[in-house]
């Protein structure tokens, strides 16, 4: 991938991933790309229910003829191939220890005029609920005077997700839905922003599993709901002590400045 013109690089990654998409025989239900702006800075704060998430979120990108460059754990330019497609694409590693490298970098890029794409729950939830969110993206909107638009992706983690969980059945639902942008301000408080954030995440999360169109198809089939919504998946706080446990085999003890990212 070395020396390839960096957007050459990406819309080849979306061709790819777009096969891949069809030969599974998804069924993606993008609704609210409009609120993506159509040029100029904005920083995108997804929900986290699978390792898809940032295929389905990019979607919304393409929708709006933007490439999204998203802040992704370190571990995911470890590999050779990948790692030198992840840089030409523009995408930027997050070494949760020293978050704030990476929030410069998105700092740059937002201000530059590109679509910086963020996770701010900082890991997938076992619990299919929205976890602790933490306040980067606002961070990163408020300094750079852009759009923060929420997006929640619901059904991913019937794909692949924790646990070993995949599936190759053919003709799962996905929907990927986008909210109204906040536009915070340059001396916006970025936790009072993220509460805000929050807010209009779960409203797009509840609307997007009461609209879902696909039901389990029996008791087993139930995992991939929310304890709250009679699924068989973890509770909230079940769900938070296996996130926790997950990153720490990850990441190690978690430290100060990790609270960021």
């Amino acid at each position: 991938m070395r020396g390839l013109p960096t957007d050459l690089t990406y819309r080849v990654v979306v061709r790819a991933a777009r096969a891949i998409f069809a030969a599974l025989g998804l069924r993606i239900e993008v609704r609210g790309a409009e609120h993506v702006p159509a040029r100029g800075g904005a920083v995108l704060a997804s929900n986290h229910v699978s390792f898809l998430d940032f295929l389905f979120v990019g979607l919304v990108g393409t929708e709006r003829g933007r490439l999204v460059r998203f802040l992704a754990k370190q571990g995911v330019f470890a590999p050779p191939v990948v790692g030198a497609a992840m840089r030409s694409m523009r995408h930027v590693p997050v070494d949760r220890a020293h978050g704030e490298v990476a929030l410069r970098r998105a700092v740059r890029l937002a201000a530059s005029g590109e679509v910086v794409g963020l996770f701010p729950e900082a890991t997938i939830s076992h619990s299919w609920e929205l976890r602790p969110l933490r306040p980067g993206a606002a961070a990163v909107a408020g300094w750079c005077g852009v759009p923060l638009v929420p997006v929640v992706v619901w059904g991913g983690q019937r794909v692949l997700t924790v646990g070993g969980r995949w599936s190759l059945r053919r003709g799962r639902a996905v929907t990927v839905s986008v909210g109204e942008p906040l536009h915070p301000g340059a001396d916006a408080d970025p936790y009072v922003v993220t509460e805000a954030l929050r807010e209009r995440l779960a409203g797009l999360l509840a609307d997007a599993v009461d609209t879902y169109p696909d039901r389990p198809r029996d008791h087993a089939d139930r995992w991939w709901l929310p304890a709250s919504r009679g699924g068989t998946a973890p509770g909230v706080e079940e769900g938070l002590r296996l996130d926790a446990e997950a990153m720490a085999r990850v990441d190690g003890p978690p430290r100060a400045s990790r609270a960021v990212l």
